[in-house]
């Protein structure tokens, strides 16, 4: 294990606070608010179209921080490794957090190991948890989310789980669909430093974009109104979808996220997020409303109504 630590890990993960090799790390921290979160990553296959294992591992969890408005800085990473899972795959999965820490602005500054036998492990299991900033002031919470918000969507939905879908199945298309996954601290953090009033931020992962409204209209209490037509989807997407048997509202992303905020900013955001690669597809796709039910509806291409409600089990199981 102390062989593999330092073959494998420290070399890729080089930094002053990894390299003590100690139990745990001691960081100084920015004055301010302290943001924490951990996940957990059980992707199968390991190896999809636009990401991994390792980059979903870095770019979940830094974007759990973004969610609370926080600027991410540490993570600390544990790994589950299968008996028999080759240097190489490892090697690989380790590079890719690299880059990805990288490109999120965070350090990798503490971790673990652990071997369990064969074919009890999947490869590779791989726990985060991260540290970030939040700015004086910033409060951002499901409940505080009300009626006369705003809803914007930061772009389009679906690709992840077809992506990590058409690679465990292998389904090949006309056009590859590529993973969404990617870290979104930069343009949240961009809404924050304009002032905005943001009042609620949810990322759009397992349960997708129909999970997360009604999540957040039960928190807050009221109703959420959505437009089937302004909510983004590529073309390709919406075809896996329709020959699958998917709901594309359904389907986890790893590089995507709603706002809520005062209607009168909502233009200002969407202009903001338009200037992210990762968010220039952002839209405005409805406002939340009094509802003592909480209900969430949607106004479909036709003009009818349809209710959003939880799924009773996962379209897309182990895909984040």
């Amino acid at each position: 294990m102390r062989n593999l630590i330092e073959k494998v890990f420290t070399p890729v993960f080089d930094n002053p606070l990894l390299k003590e090799l100690h139990d745990g790390t001691v960081v100084e921290l920015p004055s301010g608010r302290i943001a924490v979160t951990t996940d957990s990553y059980v992707v199968r296959p390991l190896f999809f179209p636009g990401g991994d294992i390792g980059t979903l591992a870095v770019n979940g969890t830094v974007n759990d921080l973004a969610m609370c408005g926080a600027k991410p800085l540490y993570l600390t990473a544990g790994f589950i490794l299968e008996e028999g899972l080759e240097i190489e795959t490892l090697q690989r999965i380790v590079q890719s957090m690299k880059r990805a820490a990288e490109a999120a602005g965070v350090a990798i500054i503490t971790g673990d190991t652990k071997v369990v036998e064969r074919g009890k492990g999947d490869g590779i299991y791989i726990n985060t948890a991260g540290v970030g900033i939040a700015g004086e002031g910033v409060n951002i919470s499901p409940r505080r989310a009300q009626a006369g918000d705003a809803v914007i969507l930061s772009g389009d939905i679906g690709r992840h789980g077809i992506a990590v879908m058409s690679a465990r199945e292998g389904l090949n298309f006309e056009t590859q669909i590529i993973s969404d996954c990617a870290p979104l601290a930069q343009p949240v953090l961009a809404l924050i430093d304009a002032g905005l009033d943001i009042h609620c931020l949810r990322d759009l992962t397992r349960g997708g974009l129909a999970a997360a409204l009604v999540e957040i209209s039960e928190s807050a209490k009221a109703g959420c109104e959505i437009r089937e037509s302004e909510i983004p989807v590529m073309d390709e997407v919406a075809a896996a979808c329709e020959i699958m048997g998917f709901d594309p509202l359904y389907i986890a992303n790893e590089g995507r996220f709603i706002a809520f905020l005062p209607e009168m900013q909502a233009s200002h955001a969407v202009e903001i997020l338009k200037n992210f690669p990762i968010t220039q597809n952002a839209a405005l796709i409805g406002r939340m409303v009094e509802d003592e039910d909480s209900t969430v509806r949607m106004i479909t291409a036709y003009g009818s109504s349809r209710i959003i409600d939880m799924l009773s089990g996962e379209q897309l199981p182990r895909i984040c």
